[in-house]
């Protein structure tokens, strides 16, 4: 017969049973990922007349007459750039045309078929084989902060002895 008790009832069987015991680690510390530098792009056909400022990277396909002024970021002209402007920047790379002067807090770099017109100043500079510059080229000192670096790491001149060729070393 059918009792209806009993079926109601969850069998002690399942209570028995222990549930299985899964360890798993501890989850890893969630640190914030470096934020992606933007790059804004002056495309091929596009023309800009006036001045260029900001934080973000910018990549120059078309043409900018003007000034650049982008101290903390990177100015590309691209193959197809034509840039007739003042060009600040942390780093400079020309692949282009340029007519202007160019300061750069870092480095310059002009690729076999750039073209510059104009004054560089900066503390490192590299010219490929094919690269046209017109004008002079200054090496400045690089920023105070990468300087002191280096002069940490070098012995102090006022500390230094001369030692004979046969005295013992102290």
């Amino acid at each position: 017969m059918w009792d209806k008790k009993n079926e109601a009832k969850p069998s002690s069987q399942a209570a028995e049973v222990p549930a299985p015991i899964v360890s798993t680690p501890a989850p890893e510390p969630v640190t914030a990922a470096p934020a992606a530098r933007v790059t804004s792009k002056i495309s091929s056909g596009l023309k800009i007349h006036g001045d260029v400022f900001g934080d973000s990277d910018l990549y120059v396909d078309g043409e900018v007459q003007g000034k650049i002024r982008l101290a903390n970021s990177r100015v590309t002209v691209g193959p197809s750039g034509r840039v007739q402007a003042e060009m600040e920047a942390r780093e400079i790379i020309i692949d282009g045309s340029v007519q202007g002067d160019l300061k750069a807090s870092d480095n310059v770099h002009l690729g076999p078929s750039s073209r510059v017109v104009g004054s560089v100043l900066t503390p490192r500079i590299a010219i490929d084989d094919g690269a046209r510059l017109r004008g002079k080229v200054e090496t400045v000192p690089a920023n105070p902060s990468r300087e002191s670096s280096v002069a940490g790491d070098a012995p102090d001149s006022q500390n230094l002895r001369p030692v004979s060729a046969g005295a013992k070393a102290e």
